[in-house]
Formats: structure tokens, sequence, C-alpha cells
């Protein structure tokens, strides 16, 4: 069986970032991004906790489907079993730089976010008190900080 794309990538060399992961051509002509939002070091930092990535599954989810400017080209948001980061997938040819300030707003709107997580009731999610929102907010915070507000080119482009 070959190897998926994604399992290709040095995951030794991996920073935290925002990467191309793939893009794909509907049968209807469409193109769709599927970008490589990563949180931590993979198998050099510590990964994100389930439950404050469910957290945050839950409120960028929400947050990007309510922005005027990109709700209909927001196809999914949703967590990496490695827990070390997510999956967004848009529809159009996009490149990490395009997305820079939505990733930005979003990691703010999660790091200042009080209040109920948006969809966390049992009638609404499968496990809904599987969610930590602090922690959820001091690790969009420190993506933000740390990688956000700054990011150099290894942060935008996969390693060779």
């Amino acid at each position: 069986m070959e190897k998926i794309a994604s399992f290709t990538i040095d995951h030794n060399r991996l920073l935290r970032g925002i990467y191309v992961s793939r893009r794909d051509t509907t049968p209807s002509g469409d193109i769709i991004t599927t970008f490589d939002i990563r949180m931590t070091e993979p198998n050099r930092q510590k990964a994100l906790s389930p439950k404050a990535l469910h957290a945050i599954e839950h409120l960028a989810a929400t947050y990007l489907r309510n922005r005027s400017d990109w709700k209909d080209r927001i196809v999914y948001w949703g967590p990496m079993g490695c827990c070390t980061g997510n999956y967004m997938i848009v529809q159009g040819r996009l490149e990490p730089a395009d997305i820079l300030p939505l990733m930005q707003d979003t990691m703010r709107f999660i790091a200042s976010f009080d209040g109920d997580i948006p969809g966390a009731t049992p009638r609404d999610c499968g496990n809904f008190s599987f969610m930590d929102l602090d922690d959820a907010r001091r690790s969009a915070r420190i993506y933000l900080e740390e990688v956000l507000e700054n990011p150099s080119p290894e942060n935008l482009t996969y390693p060779s």
C-alpha cells in the first residue's frame, strides 16, 4: 500500500506553523486546499491535550463558519489524531499567507473566549463534557504569540 502524502512529511523537522497539506480538484472542477494548522512540534513538544483540542475544534469551527468573509469557503475544521494541530479545508487554491490573518483572528478569538463553548451540550455533542477551555485558551495564545504573529518562511512551507 502506498504511503499517503501526509506521512511523507519529515515530522522530525516539522515546526509549528501553517502548511498546505494537499490540494484536490473535485469532480465538478472546484479546487479545495487542506491546511495543516500545526500548533506543536511533533515528537519534540508536548502534544495538545485532547480536551483542549476538542474545545479548540468547537470554537474554531464556530468562529470560522460565522465570519461573513470566509464562511462560504470553509469546508472543514478538525483535530489531528496525533494531537499536534488541526486540519482546515477551504474552497479555492490558497497559500498559507492567504489565511494567516484568518488564523491570527481565529486564535485571538479562542485565546480570549469567555463563556459557554458553542455546541458543548449533550444535545449538540457526543462528548460535550470532554473539553478544557482554559487549556484551549492557553494553547491558542502560545501559538498566536510564538508563531502566527511573526512567522518565518519555515513556519509556512513544509521541510524538504
